[in-house]
């Protein structure tokens, strides 16, 4: 087959989670299937090398890029209101074509597989921006119907989908993503994980959060309920939360304040990807206490490095983390303290969490997403 991915979320400059889902189906895919023709795909005005450089980990003998001289941004505009055609900028050699952030173009050659990672802008539309919000509203729905698969993340993603969008539930199918294991694993070297909590300021234990300061990660609650833990003790850990800041996210910061939590909390902003894995793993334990995720990585990237976690009932997270983590009700700041204070004190639980963490991590692999992923496109070459 010759399968093409728009590699949009792969390009900028700082990965999301998107772009780190596409990674690893991408790394995964032309490995499995050598006797394939992969083609990354993108508009490039100019300053291509600059993209090509950010490619060179998925380039392979049987991966290619391949771009348009056009602007993406302009591209995306137009072709969300006029049928500007696809395939005039990038052909018809492409058997299928996966657009892997929600929207699909107009008239694209051959099969389309489009990812719709979760139905947030619903559900929860006030914690989504204003851009990303009036592009979905304008133009998912004509994007699901170009499509010939629908791939989400999890079953409570495909279920939410098909709660807003029941005329395309026959198109949708589950593909989980995985967890790199190469990025995420145990760190042996002390020195390197003082390191990284020497640079951030971590003289003592600490709780870690780590993803996008953004009101759906429920941080305003974490805030009460470590409040709450705090009481009583002279030195109890920081709360570390790790991660650029996001939408509508001027309220958590004020938390702190009014909590008088400035000595606790510690806010480190972006961290350098070779960072993540040492942090990580030096923490006492993750908290992860999100409202509402599609698929909810960095609780499995936790367990990955064999650190406990604390996460919630919420949305795909129960799929994800099995019966291998601490789960509050994200609603309840009592619930969430009394997690905290769970995993402070009780060792034995820790221990356990932090054997049983990696095994259950094991089970999500990109080669098995990978795999998950080839067979639609099977599908919608008739294979």
């Amino acid at each position: 087959m010759r399968i093409a991915f728009d590699v949009l979320p792969l390009i900028g400059c700082r990965m999301t989670g998107i772009g780190y889902c596409e990674a690893g189906q991408i790394q995964a895919l032309s490995k499995l299937h050598p006797e394939d023709e992969f083609l990354l795909q993108f508009f490039s005005r100019k300053d291509e090398h600059i993209k090509i450089e950010r490619l060179k980990p998925y380039l392979r003998d049987n991966v290619k890029p391949h771009w348009a001289k056009a602007s993406g941004y302009v591209y995306r505009l137009v072709s969300n209101f006029l049928p500007v055609s696809y395939q005039h900028y990038f052909g018809d050699k492409a058997q299928v074509t996966h657009f892997f952030n929600y929207i699909v173009p107009p008239k694209v050659a051959g099969k389309t597989v489009v990812t719709v990672h979760d139905m947030v802008y619903k559900t929860f539309p006030e914690t989504v921006r204003g851009r990303t919000k009036y592009m979905l509203d304008t133009g998912l729905k004509k994007s699901m119907k170009r499509a010939d698969r629908i791939v989400t993340d999890s079953e409570f993603s495909k279920q939410e989908i098909i709660r807003y969008f029941p005329q395309f539930a026959d198109k949708i199918r589950v593909v989980y993503c995985g967890v790199d294991t190469n990025r995420f694993h145990p760190v042996e070297d002390t020195a390197q994980i003082e390191a990284v909590k020497q640079k951030y300021g971590i003289d003592r234990e600490y709780f870690l959060y780590l993803g996008t300061v953004e009101p759906r990660k429920n941080l305003e609650r974490l805030m009460d309920a470590y409040h709450q833990f705090c009481q009583g003790k002279s030195l109890p850990p920081y709360l570390v939360l790790a991660g650029g800041k996001g939408w509508l996210d001027s309220g958590i910061y004020r938390k702190v304040d009014e909590l008088g939590l400035k000595e606790s909390v510690l806010f480190t902003e972006y961290v350098p990807d070779e960072e993540i894995c040492p942090l990580m793993c030096g923490a006492l334990a993750f908290v992860f206490p999100s409202i509402y995720e599609g698929f909810g990585m960095p609780p499995l990237e936790a367990m990955a490095c064999g650190v406990p976690v604390l996460t919630t009932h919420a949305a795909s997270l129960p799929e994800v983390v099995g019966e291998d983590a601490v789960v509050a009700d994200p609603y309840d700041i009592g619930s969430i303290a009394d997690g905290l204070e769970q995993l402070y004190t009780d060792s034995a639980l820790r221990q356990k969490l932090s054997e049983a963490g990696p095994k259950r991590a094991a089970q999500f692999s990109w080669e098995r997403s990978a795999r998950q992923l080839y067979e639609v496109y099977q599908e919608v070459c008739g294979g």
